[in-house]
């Protein structure tokens, strides 16, 4: 019987924001992470498959997902049709080998969109011969009200989606028990998020694991035993934090391994 493969640990570019692309890659190879997941947002880079072929060869990284350019700040990445941006970020991750797609569900001003949404993506997965992952989303404060700012809705569970992103920072900003859905979701749980969250605010906190309310422990170690074919990519914010950024980072990617039941990665001398 062939022996399970150990479960990628991925950096996403957001979490090196605002820095750029390239400088992720450079993160990820020094810190030990097994790959990168590339969020395509204005950094040419991030969209062009070429160079980030030649920066996976030169630090020796996988690409294990492309997240399309689906959120507010990336509008007018990759055009203006939503259906556009979600085709041109599926021929991304082909061009570099990525299995998955991360997709966020309509805003609910985009109806005609989210009118076809859940039959156009089951579509392209059919088609295209790759894996688009729906990602959790959470509900908007205004004026101290709870806004359902996405079609057909921010919760992805109940949707016939096949393949489902769990972003455990959505988990604790929607106030969702985020274990519950991950053994909701079942099989059809295929990308993971991996940051913290805190229930006391309403911001979208993105922490380092371990350091916010959310059962990420909980979650690495179910999946660990469950036979999960996707990857577990950290997503955290380092922004307000650039003189840890490195730490934080490693501090990350440390916990996943730890309670994945893999190797931590100790750096050299030269590295640390």
């Amino acid at each position: 019987m062939a022996e399970a493969r150990p479960i990628p640990v991925a950096l996403s570019t957001a979490s090196v924001y605002p820095a750029g692309t390239a400088a992720a890659f450079e993160y990820a190879a020094d810190l030990g992470y097994d790959g990168v997941e590339v969020m395509v947002w204005n950094d040419p880079v991030s969209q062009n498959a070429p160079a980030l072929n030649a920066l996976a060869e030169h630090h020796g990284l996988d690409i294990v997902s492309i997240h399309a350019p689906t959120l507010l700040l990336t509008q007018r990445v990759m055009g203006t049709d939503p259906w556009g941006k979600v085709d041109r970020s599926i021929e991304l991750a082909h061009a570099v080998g990525a299995p998955t797609v991360v997709l966020h569900p309509p805003f609910r001003w985009q109806k005609e969109y989210a009118r076809a949404f859940a039959d156009g993506v089951a579509e392209r997965e059919n088609d295209a011969d790759i894996v688009i992952a729906v990602e959790n989303m959470f509900p908007w404060a205004a004026r101290g009200q709870s806004v359902q700012a996405y079609l057909p809705h921010w919760d992805p569970v109940p949707q016939p989606y096949d393949h489902v992103t769990i972003d455990l920072s959505h988990t604790a900003t929607a106030r969702s028990d985020a274990m519950q859905m991950v053994l909701d979701l079942g099989d059809r749980l295929a990308h993971i998020h991996l940051a913290d969250g805190m229930l006391t605010t309403l911001k979208d906190d993105h922490l380092v694991p371990g350091r916010g309310t959310q059962p990420c422990a909980q979650v690495l170690e179910h999946v660990a035993g469950s036979g999960y074919a996707g990857a577990v990519v950290l997503e955290v914010g380092t922004r307000r934090r650039p003189k840890e950024r490195e730490l934080d980072l490693r501090e990350s990617l440390d916990f996943a391994r730890q309670y994945l039941g893999q190797a931590v990665h100790v750096p050299d001398a030269a590295s640390s």
